[in-house]
């Protein structure tokens, strides 16, 4: 704010989701975010305009004194030139994790929905990309589950990801919102597996109805119902029709509303228009 005073020019403000999801009691354990949680009626006073990165993260930050009138939904993009399947490529029975190991990701109730689908379809694999605090826990309790075929790969470049996105079968990061208020504001890889063709199971938390579409582009169950996911995940390595249907309309949308060429374009339309307006930080 006092830089955008100082030089006299429009303020914007982009809203990610932590920073809103998360409830204040639990941000103001930080001195930082103290600081912030103390100038916040300010910012959205100063900023010519509010951006939200979807409209589950614009009706949280409009709860938080965001005014509506300023308030702009506008979904990040993604490269979906480089994000695309190799058809070549045969993929497997391997359902696909990634994303930090920490509680509001979801991976413990992923590992409790692969005991059932390991049931059913026994050489299915699991495959962990991320790193996190809860990375000893998650390993204790695929053991105590006695799953079969379980990687934790750790943190990986953007390469290793797209290799895995184009064998696997399934994607899921069964997001859940935890006690801290924390959720899943979009979920930028849902569109990155959707460009890739591979088809979501997941859980319909925060923003991920709006990166997926049930029964469209995937499977969303009830946040932490690991059995519905579990049948979920089942449905989409049974039935080849769906999948094929689900993987097709996952690229289309990725392609139509996630193309970060269009998706750029569109953000520099609005920072044109809000500098044409000439508005400038209070």
């Amino acid at each position: 704010m006092p830089l955008a005073r100082a030089l006299g020019v429009p303020l914007l403000v982009t809203h990610h989701g932590y920073d809103v999801t998360t409830e204040d009691h639990v941000l103001a354990r930080s001195p930082w975010l103290r600081f912030y949680l103390k100038r916040r009626a300010r910012l959205y006073q100063a900023a010519a305009l509010v951006l939200c990165v979807s409209r589950f993260v614009r009706e949280k930050a409009v709860c938080k004194g965001a005014p509506p009138h300023k308030t702009l939904v506008h979904y990040i993009g993604i490269d979906t030139a480089c994000f695309t399947p190799h058809p070549s490529v045969t993929r497997s029975d391997t359902v696909l994790f990634v994303g930090r190991l920490v509680e509001n990701k979801g991976c413990e109730q992923l590992l409790r929905a692969m005991r059932l689908v390991q049931r059913s379809r026994p050489e299915c694999r699991l495959v962990i990309i991320g790193e996190g605090p809860l990375r000893p826990r998650l390993e204790q309790i695929a053991r105590e589950l006695a799953l079969d075929h379980v990687t934790f790969l750790s943190t990986q470049p953007a390469g290793v990801v797209r290799y895995w996105m184009n064998r696997a079968r399934v994607f899921c990061v069964p997001s859940v919102t935890v006690d801290s208020g924390a959720s899943e504001g979009f979920g930028m890889v849902f569109a990155e597996a959707q460009a890739m063709g591979l088809p979501v199971a997941s859980f319909d938390t925060g923003g991920i109805p709006e990166a997926v579409v049930h029964g469209e582009t995937g499977l969303l169950a009830r946040a932490r119902d690991t059995a519905a996911l579990a049948q979920n995940i089942i449905a989409l390595l049974r039935d080849g029709s769906m999948w094929e249907r689900f993987s097709d309309a996952g690229r289309r949308r990725a392609r139509e509303l996630f193309d970060i060429r269009r998706q750029t374009a569109a953000l520099e339309g609005i920072y044109r228009a809000v500098l044409h307006r000439g508005v400038v930080a209070a």
